[in-house]
């Protein structure tokens, strides 16, 4: 009689774990994302706060050396929205890998879940194929012992 095979409890384990070691990266990749959308965001508000301040300080004319200072903040903030995008993009590429690779890794753990289930199911049937062959034999016993009589 076939004995369940007791790899494939362990390989199922295996791959739940890897599932969701998976899930957890995608999970701090996307709190990455939301980080830098929130950075992006802010930049974005602060570049035109400065935006307008220049424009309404052109009114007033401000000093030449302000001026300078108040341009060069400002080219630094976009260049810092532009890595910030970059960032971003990387980041976004990230999640999008990660998610491929749990859709391998779920993949990989219906598989062993279903060699698992076929494993038991064919050792179920062995098993009650066994018992039948042994309940066959005691009727063929109990119709000769009753013939004997």
């Amino acid at each position: 009689m076939r004995q369940a095979r007791s790899c494939w409890p362990v390989l199922v384990k295996k791959a739940e774990e890897a599932v969701n070691e998976i899930q957890n990266d995608i999970v701090q990749a996307m709190a990455r994302v939301a980080q830098l959308e929130a950075s992006h965001q802010r930049l974005c508000k602060l570049y035109d706060e400065y935006r307008l301040q220049e424009q309404a300080r052109d009114a007033t004319v401000m000093g030449m050396q302000a001026s300078m200072n108040h341009r060069q903040f400002m080219a630094q903030l976009l260049n810092l929205q532009q890595r910030v995008v970059v960032d971003l993009g990387k980041a976004q590429a990230t999640v999008a890998q990660m998610r491929k690779k749990r859709l391998h890794a779920e993949i990989e753990l219906h598989k062993m879940q279903s060699l698992h289930e076929q494993d038991a199911r064919a050792v179920a049937q062995d098993v009650k194929r066994y018992e039948q062959r042994q309940m066959d034999e005691l009727g063929v016993r109990q119709f000769i012992l009753g013939m004997g009589s």
